[in-house]
């Protein structure tokens, strides 16, 4: 084989292996351990609640009460695609007092998609968000929590971090109930733990996100009991 086939080639892999190596990231015990930031560990005595896929006509308003009865603000990564169609919704959010995240416009996974495609996804959502509802997002998750050095590239040059999560309820199957959400959740929670749930149902089982509300009261009772304070992820702590 010519030298110069054995150096495209090589050059090749490397790339490949660049775009797929972040991916060990999405394994939620290796970044507790190895990326703490990455996963969204702060403060031992405050949790980070946050909820992915919304804004939803049909969901995220029960959210927004439920959170206003407890006392709890907390960050929502919204898709740019649901904002678009429920920019009023996208707005609340931010107007009672929630902190809105960069999901991507499109919920497509990042290892399917090259790094201009995923740039571009990112920005157009973060730029749709900021005009709607007037502030800068500071966090992005990519969906499904698969990071790609594509990935981290377009949050950086978005001026965005990047933050997955400690722990899920895996409120999106269609199997969950609000006592599986809850003993999903509490199985793997940590001091310090950014806790994921959905607000809508959009990319998942239809009405799976009645078992991540429902599960909202009992987890309220055990979070108190342990003397955690709830909230975004600007108050924190993460490093």
């Amino acid at each position: 084989m010519p030298k110069a086939v054995k150096f495209a080639l090589a050059g090749v892999s490397a790339a490949t292996l660049a775009h797929f190596l972040p991916t060990a990231a999405s394994l939620r015990p290796v970044r507790a351990r190895l990326l703490p930031s990455l996963a969204g560990l702060g403060a031992p005595g405050h949790l980070a609640l946050t909820f992915d896929d919304g804004p939803d006509p049909a969901s995220t308003p029960a959210f927004l009460d439920a959170l206003d009865a407890l006392g709890w603000k907390a960050t929502f990564f919204m898709l740019g695609s649901m904002a678009e169609r429920a920019p009023g919704l996208a707005r609340e959010v931010a107007e009672r007092g929630h902190e809105v995240g960069v999901h991507g416009y499109e919920h497509s996974n990042h290892l399917r998609h090259g790094p201009l495609w995923v740039e571009r996804d990112m920005a157009r959502a973060k730029d749709l968000l900021s005009e709607l509802t007037g502030t800068t997002p500071r966090w992005a998750r990519p969906p499904y929590g698969v990071l790609t050095a594509s990935s981290l590239r377009a949050a950086h040059r978005n001026g965005l971090r990047t933050v997955l999560w400690t722990t899920w309820g895996r409120d999106w199957r269609r199997q969950a109930s609000p006592r599986t959400v809850e003993h999903d959740v509490s199985a793997t929670l940590v001091p310090g733990g950014t806790v994921l749930l959905h607000d809508s149902d959009c990319t998942s089982a239809q009405s799976c996100w009645l078992s991540a509300l429902g599960a909202l009261p009992a987890l309220a009772a055990t979070w108190s009991e342990a003397g955690y304070t709830v909230g975004p992820l600007s108050e924190h702590g993460t490093p």
